[in-house]
Order: C-alpha cells, then structure tokens, then sequence
C-alpha cells in the first residue's frame, strides 16, 4: 500500500509538471501558418562560415546546435539556402532528417551568393522557382513550410511594386511546392500589396531594441494576426552595446542579449524570435530568455536607447 501511494505521489507530481509546462508553451506561441510554434525559435545563418560563406569551422559543433535546438523544443528554425550557399539547409538535413512532425522550417528567397561572397538580387521568375527547388532538395523536403520573399530592391526596404515576384511564389504555391508565404526586408506599401495578392503569413524585417523604424507595422500585423519575425534581434554583425541595456542585465543577473530577447518578446505577442547562434551554451541562454519577465521601471529605460535619451536614475 505504501509502495502505491509514493507511486500515486510521483505520478501526480510528474502530471502537475507536465500540465504547467503545456500551459506555458500554449501563452508563449504564436500562429505561423496553420501551425502555432513557440515564440523563440532558432536562426541558422551563423552556422555557415565567415560571412555566412562557407562551410563552417566546427561542423560536428554546427550539428550539435542544431540537435540541441530542437531537444530544447524549438519548433521554428529559419534558414536559406544561399546560406553558405547550401551550407545551412545541407547541416539542418544531416542533423534533423527526418524531421520532427512538429518542426516548421522557414526559407527565403531573393538572393544568390556570388563567387566572392557578395549578396546579389535574385528574383527574376526563373531566381525563384530554382531558388525553391534548391531549398527543397537541400532540405529533402517534397514541400517548403513557409518561403519568405526578401526583397533586394536595396540594403535597407526600398519602395517597388513586388506584384510580379509574388505571382511566381503563389504559382508554386498552387503547384503544392510551397505552403505559405512570407515577405522580408519590405515596407509597409509593399506588405499591403503582397496581403491583396497572396495570404501573407509572416514579415520578417530589421528589428530590435535600437533598431525601430517598424512601430506601426507591428501593431498592424498584431491586430490582422500576422508574424512579425526580427532578424537580427541581437544587433546581427554588430552585436547591441549600450549602457542601459548592461545595467538593466546586471540588476537582472542576466546577460545584455538575454534581456534583448526579452524586450522583444513583450514588445508585441506576435513577434517571433530567431536567435542565431553556433554556440550550445549560447543557444541555451538565448532560450532561457522566454522565462525572463523584465520589470516596467526596465522596460521604461529599455525603450529609450533608440531615442538616445537619458533615463532618471
């Protein structure tokens, strides 16, 4: 009789655990598509080789990233297959193939890599339907999740009509080569073209803490149930230095890209983070970041670093 009540105990106690995790998991996610995933997910640019060329210095250190990310229940990775080129979708296919039901891998396309490294437009039809038929064979999928079209009208989002790209993208959507649509590195003018052409499912633009041009945007997307996905969250080759943000972290007992995480994740509920790391102990504290809950006096001095104007001691 004893022996069944510490089993009764025990089971009870692993049910309580295993109910409060589900109910965190189901207030920190987000629709992407007809899927919900969890609100920090992992971004595989930084596990190809300097200047995202080439393969990467430790590849068993790449894999092992990418293993632990999704260990760690990441549901969400973003990739490219002008990454390296090749190099990241090749590394996602070794380490998770086949994948985990739940796993939602989101592409791009609209660049070529040249000879030398550079970044080149790459959205002619012909671009595009190659571009798919890349990811799909590097990835060893028969469809691609979500296919983000990142506009290269210039370096930063540049207004033109991306009517013509789009018509190639919902062709391949209709062929059943891709699932859903998203766009990347566009303005607002053009987000609203693409949502009366196609159903856009996220945008995924140049946003964080000191980087904030698209205030309106998000809060648009918010109410219309869109992803908002920030690429380089953590300040990307310039990693976000700024006073404030280390004396908020250290108040914490947290580190500085901790708290921008943070920041971002209660900046809006339909943000989605992609961290990239080719760190396992990096990739664990960018995680952790989802249980950071950052007071208001920090967020109030937080929100000033893009103003540049100094906070109240």
């Amino acid at each position: 009789m004893r022996d069944n009540c510490a089993i009764g105990a025990t089971f009870l106690r692993f049910f309580r655990r295993f109910w409060a995790i589900n109910e965190m998991n189901e207030s920190d996610r987000y629709a992407l598509g007809t899927r919900t995933v969890r609100r920090v997910g992992y971004g595989a640019m930084q596990l190809a080789g300097p200047g995202v060329f080439g393969p990467p210095k430790d590849r068993q250190g790449a894999l092992a990233v990418l293993r632990e990310a999704v260990a760690s229940g990441v549901d969400h990775i973003d990739t490219s297959d002008y990454y390296g080129p090749h190099v990241t979708n090749q590394l996602i296919r070794e380490a998770l193939h086949p994948y985990p039901h739940h796993l939602v891998i989101v592409t791009k396309l609209g660049a070529r890599r040249g000879q030398d490294g550079s970044w080149n437009p790459a959205f002619s039809a012909e671009d595009l339907r190659s571009g798919v038929h890349d990811n799909l064979r590097n990835l060893r999928l028969d469809a691609l999740d979500v296919v983000n079209l990142r506009i290269m009208f210039g370096h930063q989002p540049t207004e033109g009509s991306i009517g013509a790209q789009l018509a190639v993208l919902a062709e391949l959507q209709r062929q059943g080569l891709v699932r859903h649509i998203g766009l990347s590195n566009v303005t607002a003018k053009q987000v609203a073209e693409g949502r009366a052409l196609a159903k856009i499912v996220c945008v995924q633009n140049h946003y964080n803490l000191a980087h904030r041009h698209d205030e309106a945007l998000i809060d648009g997307l918010a109410a219309a149930g869109i992803a908002y996905v920030p690429f380089f969250p953590l300040g990307g080759f310039t990693p976000l230095q700024s006073t404030a943000l280390s004396d908020v972290a250290k108040a914490l007992g947290v580190t500085p890209m901790q708290v921008a995480l943070a920041w971002l994740l209660q900046r809006a509920p339909n943000l989605l983070l992609i961290p990239g790391t080719s760190s396992v102990e990096h990739l664990r504290q960018n995680l952790a970041a989802a249980d950071l809950k950052l007071p208001r006096d920090a967020v109030t001095k937080l929100d000033q670093i893009a103003t540049g104007q100094p906070t109240a001691a």
